[in-house]
């Protein structure tokens, strides 16, 4: 699926190889020339993934990785580095201010779009096209078909977001205002009861294959997809 990937590179070239090459790869692409237009942008909207060059003019990359993972709001953002210093050192320090991966320059752009995928996948599987199965039920990003055995089930476009992101992270319980920063997005302002409606209308859409208490609500902190069935569940 595509992702909204924040490129973060002083060089204009480099730049617009990387940015021409994501783009193809079907990502939308936004992109800053240092560390201080990448944390306005960022301010905006979270992106799905950061590219982030090592040498930037003015706060280095690393600086910038290290505001990142030091506030809440962006700490579970995925950071892929990128930099010409590939000494095994440099390599370590990328990775213990919490970057995820470490590309060296110069790189082919076949590696690094499989790079950003794996990353993808581990770290915002619901960015992914991968298909979920888990529970009984079955999603397809590709189709945006979820189904049930040889049930097709229909949902509407909200519900299948947030069925795809509960199911890609299973048995964690997330408050209504985490679903609301990662299925509308923390730029949308919406009042937190609008998740309530939305789970219900789930439930309802789940509930004729008997999978609607797979949505359990988790009483003063939020909601999970849970297989396991708990006295904290409510339909």
């Amino acid at each position: 699926m595509p992702a909204n990937i924040l490129l973060v590179e002083d060089e204009p070239a480099i730049q617009e190889l990387i940015a021409a090459n994501l783009a193809r790869a079907g990502h939308h692409v936004v992109r800053a020339n240092d560390a201080e237009s990448a944390q306005r942008i960022v301010r905006e909207a979270l992106p799905d993934l950061v590219l982030l060059d090592w040498m930037l003019p003015g706060a280095s990359g690393v600086e910038f990785a290290r505001r990142l993972r030091a506030d809440e709001r962006t700490s579970d953002i995925p950071i892929i580095m990128l930099t010409a210093r590939g000494e095994e050192q440099d390599k370590v320090s990328a990775l213990e201010i919490g970057a995820d991966d470490y590309v060296t320059k110069p790189f082919s752009p076949r590696e690094l779009v499989a790079r950003i995928k794996a990353v993808l996948r581990r770290r915002a599987p619901q960015t992914t096209e991968d298909v979920v199965e888990l529970g009984g039920l079955r999603l397809d990003p590709a189709t945006h078909r979820v189904s049930a055995g040889e049930t097709a089930l229909a949902l509407g476009p909200t519900e299948f977001r947030l069925l795809h992101f509960l199911m890609t992270h299973p048995e964690r319980v997330h408050s209504r205002a985490q679903l609301l920063d990662q299925v509308w997005g923390d730029h949308v302002f919406v009042e937190e009861r609008t998740v309530d409606v939305h789970i219900r209308r789930l439930r309802c859409a789940l509930e004729p294959s008997l999978h609607d208490a797979l949505i359990q609500t988790v009483r003063g902190s939020g909601y999970r997809f849970s297989v396991h069935t708990t006295q904290a569940a409510a339909s």
